[in-house]
C-alpha cells in the first residue's frame, strides 16, 4: 500500500506568499468571489476574514488538492516533492494536474522531466491575449527549486572543473519570445483586476507585423530603385493617328401635338315607352274544349303493347295474323301463356359441415395409420426416417381431427353462421 502524504508548513507559507491575503471579498471577472488566500468557494460578497481564519480555509481547501495528488501519483515521493505538487496543482487546478505532463513524467518515474515541465504553465490570458506573467515564472521556479531540495539536505556535488555545463539548445522553448509581463493585483477594494506596473498597453503578437520574405521582399525592392533611376517612358506614335469616331446626332424629334380635350356627347332624349299590351283574354267566341278523357286500353290490348323480349312484334294488317317464322296456318294461333316458375335453390345448409366432418375423420384415418405404422416396424430400429414418417403422419391427423372438431363445435353452436349458410 503506498503512503499517503500530508501538506507540511514549507507548502503552507509557499501557497501564502504568492497568492496574498485579502480580508474583505472581491469580486472576479467571472462572476465569483474571492477571499483570503484564494478561497472562492465559500466566499461572498461583503464577507471578511481574518490571517487566521485566512489560513484555515487554505488547510481546508488544500484537503482536496493534497488527496488528488496521492491518488494520481503512483511513484514515491518525498515531502518536498509532494509539497512542491500540492501547490502546483492547488495553482493550475486539479483537472489541468491530472490532464498535465507533470504527472505523466512522475508516473514514469522521470523526476527531473516533471520538474522542467511545471516551468510550463507560466501564461494567462490578460486584456485578450495569451501571454508570459512574470509572477508566474517566479512562482514556477520556486515551486520547482522545493521538487529538487533533497529532504535531507544533502546535495550531489556537481564541481565545476569536472563537469563544464555547455548550452542546451533543446530547452529553448522554456525562454519566452517576450519580455514576461509585470502584472500587479491589488489586494483591497470590491473588485480583484490585474493591471500593468508600467501602464503599457498590450504588447503586439509574435507575427502580427510582416513576415521576414516581406520585410527581405521589400529591402530588395529599395535596392532596385536607388540602382535603377525612375524614367518614365515615352509613349509610341501610332504610323495614323485614330480619329475619333463621331455619331451623327440624332433628328430632332418634333413636338408632339396636344390632344384635343375630350368632349363628353350629349345624351339624346329617351322617346316614350308604349304603353303595355293588354292581358290576353279568352273571348265568348271562342269555347275552351278540355282534353279527352282516354280510356285505358283493354287487357289484351295492353299485353299486345308491351314490348317482348324480342322486340315489338308488328300489328297485323288486312285481317291477317302473324305468319310465326314464315309457316303457313289455315287457322289463327293462338298462345297461351304458361307460367313458369323458377326454382330457388338453397344452398345446403349442412355443406359446410359435411367438409368439416370430412376432414376430421382424415384427421382420425392419419392418426391411426400412423400409430399402426409404428407398431408394424421393428423397436429396436429407434428412431429411424421410417418410424418418424408414421409419428409425422399421426400428428398431422391429430392437428386435423382437433381442427375440425373445433370448426365443427363452432358451427353448430353460433346460429347466426347457420343463418348465413
Amino acid at each position: 500500500m503506498k503512503p499517503r502524504y500530508q501538506v507540511s508548513r514549507a507548502a503552507v507559507d509557499l501557497i501564502k506568499r504568492f497568492e496574498g491575503y485579502r480580508m474583505k471579498a472581491a469580486q472576479l471577472p467571472d462572476g465569483r468571489w474571492t477571499l483570503g488566500y484564494g478561497h472562492t468557494l465559500t466566499a461572498r460578497g461583503g464577507a471578511s476574514v481574518s490571517e487566521q481564519d485566512a489560513e484555515a480555509l487554505l488547510l481546508y481547501d488544500l484537503i482536496t488538492v493534497a488527496h488528488a495528488v496521492n491518488e494520481n501519483v503512483y511513484t514515491p515521493l518525498n515531502q518536498n516533492q509532494f509539497d512542491a505538487l500540492v501547490c502546483f496543482a492547488f495553482n493550475i487546478g486539479t483537472e489541468n494536474f491530472v490532464r498535465s505532463a507533470v504527472l505523466r513524467r512522475l508516473n514514469e518515474g522521470s523526476l527531473l522531466q516533471a520538474a522542467c515541465e511545471m516551468e510550463m504553465w507560466r501564461k494567462a490570458d490578460f486584456e485578450g491575449e495569451r501571454i508570459v506573467i512574470d509572477a508566474l515564472v517566479r512562482r514556477r521556479s520556486a515551486e520547482k527549486a522545493l521538487f529538487l531540495t533533497p529532504p535531507d539536505g544533502e546535495w550531489v556535488a556537481a564541481p565545476s572543473s569536472v563537469l563544464r555545463p555547455k548550452i542546451d539548445y533543446d530547452a529553448g522553448k522554456l525562454v519566452p519570445s517576450q519580455a514576461p509581463a509585470a502584472i500587479t493585483t491589488a489586494l483591497s477594494g470590491d473588485k480583484a483586476v490585474a493591471l500593468r506596473e508600467d501602464g503599457s498597453s498590450a504588447p503586439a503578437l509574435p507575427g502580427a507585423g510582416p513576415s521576414a520574405s516581406e520585410q527581405a521582399a521589400a529591402a530588395v525592392g529599395a535596392r532596385l530603385e536607388a540602382i535603377l533611376p525612375d524614367e518614365t517612358a515615352a509613349p509610341t506614335p501610332l504610323a495614323a493617328p485614330v480619329q475619333d469616331l463621331v455619331l451623327p446626332e440624332p433628328p430632332a424629334r418634333a413636338a408632339a401635338a396636344a390632344p384635343p380635350p375630350f368632349v363628353y356627347p350629349t345624351p339624346e332624349p329617351v322617346a316614350a315607352a308604349e304603353p303595355p299590351a293588354a292581358p290576353f283574354q279568352l273571348t265568348p267566341e271562342e269555347p275552351v274544349t278540355e282534353p279527352a278523357v282516354v280510356p285505358p286500353p283493354a287487357p289484351e290490348t295492353a299485353a299486345a303493347a308491351e314490348p317482348s323480349l324480342f322486340g315489338t312484334a308488328p300489328e297485323p294488317t288486312n285481317g291477317s295474323l302473324f305468319n310465326l317464322g314464315g309457316f303457313s296456318t289455315s287457322g289463327p294461333i293462338e298462345l297461351e301463356p304458361q307460367d313458369v316458375a323458377f326454382a330457388h335453390v338453397q344452398p345446403h345448409a349442412f355443406g359446410g359441415i359435411s367438409l368439416l366432418v370430412s376432414l376430421g375423420l382424415l384427421g382420425l384415418a392419419l392418426f391411426g395409420g400412423g400409430i399402426l405404422w409404428n407398431l408394424s416396424v421393428a423397436a429396436d430400429e429407434g428412431l429411424s426416417p421410417i418410424r418418424m414418417f408414421g409419428w409425422g403422419a399421426s400428428v398431422i391427423g391429430m392437428i386435423c381431427f382437433a381442427t375440425s372438431a373445433y370448426l365443427l363445435m363452432r358451427r353448430l353452436g353460433d346460429p347466426d353462421s347457420q343463418d348465413e349458410d
